[in-house]
């Protein structure tokens, strides 16, 4: 029996959130299973710290769902108990959850600026899913929708990540790049290789969807278009944080001189290597596709000095 866990809190201090909503959202995807019997859905609202650490002991859970508010560098917003929002810290939290990494395989935190829990929760649990911005609640809702109904198909998770983005991108919003993901296997499933095959093939339990990436499953291997689009993604957004940055540093350093220019590759470089979310995806981007990629992608008078700073770091970094 494998074990979902909802968890939700809207402090009465807080914006209104449609967290009745997305768990309604939620309970019809997973509904459409036909073996319903193979997995229990729990949910909690307005939880409390003592609500989290007992639903992860009592239940053990193999998904934990946490929807409602992030702070980024301080932490998601729990209720304390007059209803008012109680910060729980990004170490804290990971903490917690590292004394469950047996059992829990994913955490998905459907709050803004959620990626910074991500990051440190990765350290112990093998998939979460976190936001990097501000997300509205039609993105939260939508990509919760999509994920849950691929994973109750008996996608991965990392198909079901991909799933809930584009079911973001589907419904015209603008916000599909916000959901990230940090994953060390990507054909690992909710339920096991066994009952995978089982549902796939006879009475056809579980029901695949085409989806939108062309993708089809043989058993543990997965064909199409999936990592293609995984990287054209991590190409984006490795492109977009490198050219935030040289917009940025346009107020520091001049670009009319060749001086100025591989200033501001060097100081690209730095900015980098100093924020390891960034270098994450620059490394990805890069192991993928290589320098020209990125260089077609920027558009900044001292870009291929950054372009041949870039090749410079990766010689290094590899060696």
């Amino acid at each position: 029996m494998k074990k979902i866990l909802i968890l939700s809190a809207n402090p009465i201090n807080t914006n209104k959130l449609r967290l009745d909503e997305e768990m309604r959202e939620i309970q019809s995807a997973l509904s459409r299973l036909r073996n319903r019997e193979q997995f229990e859905l729990i949910s909690r609202g307005a939880v409390r710290i003592d609500d989290l650490r007992r639903a992860l002991l009592d239940k053990e859970p193999q998904v934990v769902h946490f929807s409602g508010h992030g702070t980024g560098t301080d932490g998601i917003a729990l209720e304390n108990i007059s209803g008012d929002a109680q910060l729980v810290s990004t170490e804290s939290l990971s903490n917690l959850f590292g004394l469950f990494k047996d059992k829990v395989e994913c955490v998905l935190l459907n709050a803004c600026y959620s990626e910074i829990q991500a990051e440190t929760i990765y350290q112990h649990i093998d998939c979460v899913i976190g936001m990097e911005h501000a997300v509205t609640d039609k993105a939260a809702i939508n990509f919760s929708t999509a994920f849950y109904d691929a994973l109750g198909a008996g996608r991965s998770y990392a198909e079901s990540f991909q799933f809930g983005c584009n079911n973001i991108d589907l419904n015209g919003i603008p916000e599909s790049f916000t959901p990230k993901i940090k994953i060390r296997n990507n054909s690992k499933t909710l339920f096991s290789n066994k009952q995978s095959k089982s549902n796939m093939t006879g009475n056809r339990n579980i029901h695949i969807g085409s989806g939108n990436y062309n993708e089809r499953i043989e058993g543990d291997y997965i064909q199409g278009n999936y990592y293609a689009a995984l990287e054209q993604q991590n190409l984006a957004e490795a492109a977009t944080e490198i050219q935030k940055l040289l917009e940025q540093l346009d107020k520091s350093y001049s670009t009319d001189t060749t001086l100025g220019k591989m200033q501001v590759a060097a100081e690209t470089i730095k900015a980098i290597e100093n924020n390891p979310m960034i270098a994450e995806r620059v490394t990805s981007a890069l192991k993928a596709g290589g320098v020209q990629p990125l260089a077609k992608r920027l558009n900044h008078p001292a870009a291929s000095f950054v372009i041949g700073a870039l090749e410079d770091w990766q010689k290094t970094k590899s060696s």
